[in-house]
């Protein structure tokens, strides 16, 4: 009578990695459903699985042989210095909107000591959560129109420990959802709000998994846009600034709209790809 040898994470890796044709995301998956991370991954490949962890990389593998965003499938994405849980709920943070981060942290230290910061549209928190993380002084308000997707935010929050008490999250429409008391008091508006038309055509993987309330805009793709930016005066200190992700096709629009009502300075920044992706305009 033989036994067979028992199943390990080196089996299941490359059982993963032949079905996706990734390696990476055949890691992503045994990380995931092992715990084994970092250094710990190498020398634990070897591990026997045990029989609670095999059915739930299985499951894990058909989801993402089935199209599911490697991102939904694990429940957990990297974005700057944080690990965020998403899941459909919310749009997949992008290295894109990284660099709108990034561009916003360049313009605090001309807007005060002690910054108050406005999210609009803020999904899983990525963007709120990364500048009070990274910019202790500031009070941070996050809002966003779906229930759901705050859900996921109030999640991500527990996960930043003490700086979570600098955040407010606030259900509602752009800045509808702000008590009126910040009027002419916000430093930095930032946002990455939909900016997808209608008829535009995305990828499969973005347009069946990820919310459409998130990605699409109206007609044009510039509508929340031009709410964002012609509302944005009435709620700016000075000095205070607007920083948002737009299309590299809606530059110019979004340049024309944000100087149209009186905000200075205007310029589009470009991303990790060299197109034009990250309005600034200033007050």
């Amino acid at each position: 009578m033989t036994t067979s040898a028992p199943l390990t994470w080196r089996a299941l890796h490359a059982e993963a990695a032949e079905r996706l044709g990734s390696k990476e995301e055949a890691r992503r998956l045994v990380e995931r459903a092992s715990g084994l991370e970092g250094s710990d991954y190498v020398l634990g490949l070897d591990q026997r699985v045990s029989a609670r962890a095999e059915p739930f990389f299985r499951a894990m593998l058909e989801r993402r042989a089935a199209g599911e965003p490697l991102q939904y499938v694990v429940g957990r994405w990297g974005f700057r210095r944080l690990d965020l849980y998403v899941d459909h709920r919310v749009l997949i943070p992008r290295p894109e909107t990284e660099m709108v981060v990034q561009v916003a942290l360049g313009e605090l230290p001309r807007l005060g000591r002690s910054p108050v910061i406005v999210d609009l549209g803020t999904g899983s928190g990525a963007i709120a959560l990364s500048l009070a993380v990274e910019v202790p002084s500031a009070t941070v308000w996050a809002t966003d129109r779906s229930a759901d997707a705050l859900v996921v935010a109030r999640a991500n929050l527990t996960g930043i420990g003490r700086d979570a008490a600098r955040v407010r999250l606030q259900e509602g429409s752009w800045y509808r959802a702000l008590p009126a008391d910040l009027e002419h008091g916000v430093q930095l508006v930032i946002s990455n709000p939909p900016y997808i038309a209608d008829a535009e055509e995305l990828p499969p993987v973005v347009e069946d998994w990820e919310p459409a309330g998130a990605l699409r805009a109206g007609p044009t793709g510039l509508e929340d846009i031009a709410t964002l930016i012609g509302e944005a005066p009435a709620w700016l200190a000075r000095p205070g600034a607007l920083v948002m992700e737009i299309a590299p096709h809606q530059a110019d629009a979004a340049m024309a709209m944000a100087r149209r009502a009186g905000l200075a300075d205007v310029e589009v920044r470009l991303d990790l790809a060299g197109r034009q992706r990250i309005l600034v305009a200033r007050l």
